[in-house]
Protein backbone atom coordinates (compact mmCIF):
# COMPACT_ATOMS: atom_id res chain seq x y z
CA UNK A 1 0.00 0.00 0.00
CA UNK A 2 1.20 3.51 -0.80
CA UNK A 3 0.25 6.79 0.90
CA UNK A 4 0.17 9.94 -1.22
CA UNK A 5 0.55 13.15 0.81
CA UNK A 6 -0.22 16.69 -0.34
CA UNK A 7 0.17 19.87 1.75
CA UNK A 8 -1.61 23.18 1.20
CA UNK A 9 -2.15 26.38 3.15
CA UNK A 10 -5.13 28.71 3.12
CA UNK A 11 -6.26 31.52 5.39
CA UNK A 12 -8.03 30.52 8.58
CA UNK A 13 -11.08 32.53 7.45
CA UNK A 14 -11.34 30.42 4.26
CA UNK A 15 -10.65 27.10 5.98
CA UNK A 16 -14.22 25.76 6.14
CA UNK A 17 -15.03 26.87 2.59
CA UNK A 18 -11.86 25.23 1.30
CA UNK A 19 -12.72 21.97 3.05
CA UNK A 20 -16.20 22.04 1.49
CA UNK A 21 -14.55 22.63 -1.89
CA UNK A 22 -12.16 19.72 -1.28
CA UNK A 23 -15.18 17.48 -0.62
CA UNK A 24 -16.56 18.39 -4.06
CA UNK A 25 -13.25 17.94 -5.89
CA UNK A 26 -10.23 15.98 -4.67
CA UNK A 27 -11.94 13.93 -1.95
CA UNK A 28 -14.75 12.96 -4.29
CA UNK A 29 -12.43 12.14 -7.21
CA UNK A 30 -9.92 10.16 -5.14
CA UNK A 31 -12.65 8.18 -3.41
CA UNK A 32 -14.18 7.27 -6.78
CA UNK A 33 -10.89 6.12 -8.31
CA UNK A 34 -10.49 2.34 -8.49
CA UNK A 35 -7.68 1.27 -6.16
CA UNK A 36 -8.17 4.08 -3.64
CA UNK A 37 -8.24 2.65 -0.12
CA UNK A 38 -9.07 5.78 1.83
CA UNK A 39 -8.84 9.53 2.12
CA UNK A 40 -7.74 11.41 5.22
CA UNK A 41 -7.82 15.20 5.53
CA UNK A 42 -5.93 16.74 8.45
CA UNK A 43 -6.00 20.41 9.38
CA UNK A 44 -3.81 22.47 11.69
CA UNK A 45 -4.57 26.14 12.36
CA UNK A 46 -1.57 28.26 13.21
CA UNK A 47 -1.06 32.04 13.08
CA UNK A 48 -4.31 32.67 11.13
CA UNK A 49 -3.39 30.08 8.50
CA UNK A 50 -4.88 26.65 7.96
CA UNK A 51 -2.48 23.91 6.94
CA UNK A 52 -4.09 20.93 5.24
CA UNK A 53 -2.59 17.48 4.78
CA UNK A 54 -4.46 15.43 2.20
CA UNK A 55 -3.45 11.80 2.66
CA UNK A 56 -4.76 9.17 0.30
CA UNK A 57 -4.08 5.44 0.48
CA UNK A 58 -3.64 3.39 -2.68
CA UNK A 59 -3.36 -0.30 -3.46
CA UNK A 60 -0.69 0.29 -6.13
CA UNK A 61 1.25 2.84 -8.18
CA UNK A 62 -1.06 2.00 -11.11
CA UNK A 63 -4.03 3.04 -8.99
CA UNK A 64 -2.35 6.37 -8.21
CA UNK A 65 -1.78 6.89 -11.94
CA UNK A 66 -5.53 6.48 -12.56
CA UNK A 67 -6.02 9.55 -10.38
CA UNK A 68 -2.86 11.61 -10.93
CA UNK A 69 -1.66 10.62 -14.38
CA UNK A 70 1.75 9.24 -15.32
CA UNK A 71 3.73 11.79 -13.29
CA UNK A 72 2.53 10.67 -9.89
CA UNK A 73 4.82 13.10 -8.08
CA UNK A 74 3.05 16.14 -9.53
CA UNK A 75 0.23 17.57 -7.41
CA UNK A 76 -3.27 17.49 -8.85
CA UNK A 77 -5.05 20.84 -8.81
CA UNK A 78 -8.53 21.96 -9.78
CA UNK A 79 -9.40 25.25 -11.51
CA UNK A 80 -10.64 27.06 -8.38
CA UNK A 81 -7.81 25.92 -6.07
CA UNK A 82 -6.02 29.21 -6.73
CA UNK A 83 -8.95 31.05 -5.09
CA UNK A 84 -8.11 29.41 -1.76
CA UNK A 85 -4.40 28.66 -2.02
CA UNK A 86 -1.95 31.54 -2.45
CA UNK A 87 0.79 29.02 -3.29
CA UNK A 88 0.26 25.80 -5.25
CA UNK A 89 2.90 23.37 -4.06
CA UNK A 90 3.94 21.54 -7.22
CA UNK A 91 4.72 18.12 -5.79
CA UNK A 92 3.35 15.48 -3.44
CA UNK A 93 5.29 12.84 -1.56
CA UNK A 94 4.66 9.10 -1.43
CA UNK A 95 5.30 6.72 1.43
CA UNK A 96 5.24 2.97 1.62
CA UNK A 97 2.69 2.07 4.29
CA UNK A 98 4.26 -0.37 6.73
CA UNK A 99 1.47 -0.47 9.29
CA UNK A 100 -2.17 0.60 9.15
CA UNK A 101 -5.53 -0.25 10.68
CA UNK A 102 -7.38 -3.02 8.88
CA UNK A 103 -9.32 -1.43 6.02
CA UNK A 104 -12.66 -2.74 4.85
CA UNK A 105 -13.16 -2.61 1.09
CA UNK A 106 -16.72 -2.00 -0.03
Amino acid sequence: MTARVWHGVTSESESEKFFEYMNQTGIKDCSATPGNLGVYVLRRIEEEKSHFLFITLWESIEAIKRFAGDNINQAVYYPDDKIFLPELEPYVVHYEVLSAPKLTLS
